[in-house]
Order: C-alpha cells, then structure tokens, then sequence
C-alpha cells in the first residue's frame, strides 16, 4: 500500500519541476519531499525523476503515473471536502495567487473580517506579478484582471469595480519642471517607469472625452513592477520624476502633499479585478466559503 502523503509529495515536485518550488506549493519542507520521492521510487521499483542540481525532471514514468494520478488525488481531496461542508465552520487551508497590487489595494479591506468570520480557515496569499497556473503553482485560486484571465476560469468580481490609473509628482520637481497639461508634455519630462517580469515595458496611455492619448516617456528610473513599485514611489516623492501608477496605490501621498496628481482629468478607468478559480473541479470549503464572503459584499 502506497502512503497517501508520499504520493501528493511526488504530485507536488512533477508540477513544480522540483524540490523546492514543490515544498512552497504544498506547505511541506524540501527535505520531507525529498525523502517522500525516494521511498516511492524504492516501493515502486521505478525512477520517477531526472536529477540534476539545476532540475528535477519527471522520466517517462514519472509523467505517466502523474497524468493518472493528479486527477485521482483531486478526486479524494474533493471527497474529504464534502465532509468539511456539514461543519458549522469550514476549516482548512486556502492558498491565493495575486498581484501585489491586490495585495497591497483589495485584500487590505476583506482579510482580517474573513479570517475572524472563519476562524479554522488558513489563508496563504503569494504576491506574484508572473500570470501562473493556479492549480501548477498549488494554490486554490486567484486574483487578476480581466484581460489577462484564462478561458476555462471562473470569475466572481472581487475590490471597487472601477479603478484609474493616476499620474503624480513630488510638488518640488512641479515647480522646477512645470506642470504637464497634455499627456504629450510628459515627453519633456523625467518619467519612473514601471517593466513587468515578462520584460514588457507598456505606453502610459490616458482618455478625455473619448479621445485616447498614449505616450511612452523616458527617465531615470525603471523598476520592476510588483516587488519594486515602493521604490518607485520613493522616488517620485523625493523629486525623480513623474510616476504612473494605481490612484488607490497613490491617494495617501495625495492627501499627505507629498505627491501632487497631475493631468487628472486624462486619467482612464478600468474595471476592477476578480477572484478566479478552475470551473473543471469541486470548489474546496475554504474557497466556496472565500466566494460567499466577497458576494455578500463585505468587498
């Protein structure tokens, strides 16, 4: 008989293509997933994976066990699941994948009031800018925007449904500089501009009465989007340049002064983000529990 947990450790190293991403995406330490592979593959008689220090890649075998066995495991993890429902509470674990804005901008307001309504639920939230596959990368769901959700997702809408993209300065680097009245002049000015992991570098792009302006300015600074994006911020407010960036993310430097909001009325608005989780699998009690707490408004 197969232990059940070395079979959801081999699981979790052939999705993650090794050790140790494994061990973050199922919660369990490199050295007890390590352990777990080889005690299968001794049981089993069979190499599971390729080893090298740089990769753990699954053999022929390991690819065909996992093919059968992924769907099977789902299949259990769902039947336990059933049981957690006739609890006055569900408990367990909920793992999310989100940007940082989400982090920083939409959970801020819906965590703490979650947990206290689910106190034997654990949440886990990784911030992570990279669009990754929730199920690969062991978490339950996720957060994004629209345009950048999968066909095959269910979306429940999660966070303000409208949100800016907002463009500001430090009031000192104004009153050297001047103050842009039309996105173009911000082609004479120092930008801090922000570069997504995937290395696209997108045109800040505004709207006024249905005329659409784009414009790709220059500066001194680039910064990756998500990790360093405080950075960014820093560095407008002590003079940089003119930083592009959520309204929410900027609105405390607006009422502080340290940052003064230009070009206002160009600003565009976008739908908010949503919630996103597979529609081909029973929805986990944590994360059913999750969707009811957003839908009921407390967003």
């Amino acid at each position: 008989m197969m232990d059940l947990s070395d079979l959801n450790a081999f699981v979790a190293v052939a999705r993650a293509r090794g050790i140790r991403d494994g061990a973050r995406a199922s919660g369990g330490s490199a050295s007890g997933l390590s352990e777990a592979v080889r005690r299968l593959e001794t049981q089993l008689g069979v190499r599971l994976f390729n080893r090298t220090t740089r990769s753990v890649v699954p053999t022929e075998a390991g690819l065909s066990l996992l093919e059968r066995l992924g769907p099977a495991l789902s299949e259990v993890e769902a039947a336990l699941d059933v049981v957690n429902g006739f609890r006055d509470r569900p408990a367990g674990s909920l793992r999310l994948n989100v940007p940082v804005s989400a982090a920083r901008l939409i959970l801020p307001d819906i965590v703490p009031d979650f947990l206290a309504a689910y106190p034997g639920i654990r949440l886990e939230v990784i911030a992570d800018e990279n669009f990754v596959d929730v199920l690969a990368a062991g978490c339950d769901a996720g957060i994004r925007y629209d345009e950048r959700l999968e066909q095959d997702m269910i979306a429940v809408p999660i966070g303000p449904r409208v949100q800016h993209f907002a463009t500001a300065a430090s009031p000192a680097y104004l009153d050297r500089h001047g103050r842009p009245e039309h996105p173009s002049d911000l082609l004479s000015h120092s930008c801090v501009r922000g570069r997504f992991a995937s290395g696209a570098m997108l045109p800040w792009e505004f709207e006024r009465d249905g005329e659409v302006v784009r414009v790709d300015p220059t500066g001194p600074l680039i910064v990756r989007i998500g990790g360093a994006t405080d950075l960014a911020v820093d560095a407008a407010i002590a003079g940089t340049g003119v930083i592009g960036l959520f309204e929410g993310w900027l609105r405390p430097y607006f009422d502080s002064g340290a940052l003064e909001p230009i070009l206002e009325p160009w600003w565009p608005s976008f739908p908010g983000p949503f919630l996103y989780y597979p529609g081909r699998r029973l929805v986990p009690a944590p994360l059913r529990a999750f969707i009811d707490f957003i839908k009921g408004g407390r967003t």
